[in-house]
């Protein structure tokens, strides 16, 4: 079984965004974050620009792939490495259209298998399950099951990434379901401790996780 990793979601509003940026940047300063996904709602395209602008680069420089919740458009323009679309947004072949063949696209499928094939034969690079426990960052729509993540891995080599109200305390069920990402919005921006304490312990977390895999040798 291939490492689970975090991949992080921004707060749902961002007011201070020089503020934001210094956070976001002591946060995952070197840490291990294969994602970092910028999601945004309600806000003019220009506030997104502007914020988004300002944090790709910190999450370059930390070395994930910074996506961009529901927008194609503006992935492209601003030089984001793909986006992440829900099944209200456009769909796969539109943003593969905008985003060529390299970029990512992530796929939301809620709780469905059909879902998930779907997007799979349309060139998703990951499918996203969930939610997995309930959350406030969202209204969730569905509740998923580990299982649910078990039956994917073991039938397609397209990652999941498994999404909903998931702390430091259940991240562990999930990444031994097969989850091969965890996306965590306020479990890490909420944590008592902040935000970079929170990331190093979900680290630690899946790191034991990988290390119960790995045969003695």
């Amino acid at each position: 079984m291939s490492a689970c990793r975090l991949y992080l979601i921004t707060p749902p509003a961002i007011p201070d965004p020089e503020a934001f940026a210094d956070l976001l940047a002591d946060a995952i300063a070197g840490a291990d974050l294969a994602v970092l996904q910028i999601r945004l709602k309600d806000i003019s395209d220009a506030e997104l620009r502007r914020i988004a602008r300002r944090i790709i680069p910190i999450g370059h420089q930390a070395g994930a792939a910074v996506l961009i919740n529901d927008r194609p458009d503006l992935a492209a323009e601003l030089g984001a490495d793909g986006v992440h679309i829900g099944q209200s947004d456009a769909s796969c072949a539109q943003a593969r259209s905008i985003l060529g063949p390299d970029r990512v696209i992530g796929v939301t499928c809620h709780d469905s298998r059909h879902l998930a094939m779907e997007a799979g034969e349309a060139g998703a690079d990951y499918v996203a399950f969930g939610a997995f426990f309930p959350t406030a960052t969202k209204t969730a729509a569905t509740t998923a099951s580990p299982e649910l993540l078990g039956w994917w891995s073991e039938l397609f080599e397209i990652p999941c990434v498994a999404i909903g109200g998931i702390t430091i305390d259940t991240c562990a069920e999930l990444a031994r379901a097969g989850a091969d990402f965890v996306a965590v919005s306020a479990g890490i921006w909420s944590h008592p401790l902040g935000p970079k304490a929170a990331i190093a312990a979900f680290n630690a977390r899946l790191a034991e996780v990988e290390k119960e895999s790995t045969p003695a040798r």
